[in-house]
């Protein structure tokens, strides 16, 4: 990350947020939402415009009034803000943003395919490694978590 609060996006991510902008084409910014949540979450989820549209609709689903619908309407509505890619592939992190992430000189990507997170890198060591762990040891030594995917229909 630069002194501008600039960080790199990789190529292939970037392919797959103008991909699913449906106002990006040739020329254009391709345009993101950063949610950066409450107090509690130490991390940055940047999402594609699809994401976000899918994410929108299913919350549309949801029971009006509902204290989940309210709960997801804030985290996604009031704890995000929407920004574009710039011409280098790299997006600018508000200066608010990094401060509440912990983010000085270095951050760490991790893709969740139509979405990625952005950590501190040893916040993710500390965080994500530790939950990761206590999930790897409720099962045998030799257990291959891709046995955890559905079973996909093939037509």
């Amino acid at each position: 990350m630069d002194a501008k609060g600039r960080v790199s996006i990789p190529a292939p991510f970037r392919r797959v947020i103008e991909a699913s902008d449906p106002d990006w084409k040739e020329g254009l910014r391709p345009n993101i939402v950063i949610v950066y949540g409450d107090s509690g979450q130490d991390w940055l989820e940047v999402y594609t415009m699809k994401a976000i549209e899918e994410i929108d609709e299913q919350i549309e689903d949801m029971q009006r009034g509902s204290p989940e619908r309210l709960w997801l309407e804030e985290l996604m509505h009031g704890q995000s803000i929407e920004a574009q890619i710039d011409d280098d592939g790299r997006l600018t992190l508000p200066q608010k943003l990094r401060e509440k992430v912990g983010l000085t000189s270095e951050a760490f990507f991790i893709s969740a395919g139509d979405y990625f997170k952005i950590w501190k890198p040893e916040t993710y060591q500390d965080k994500a490694g530790s939950r990761t762990r206590k999930l790897v040891e409720q099962y045998p030594e030799d257990f291959d978590p891709r046995s955890l995917l559905p079973t996909r229909s093939r037509g």
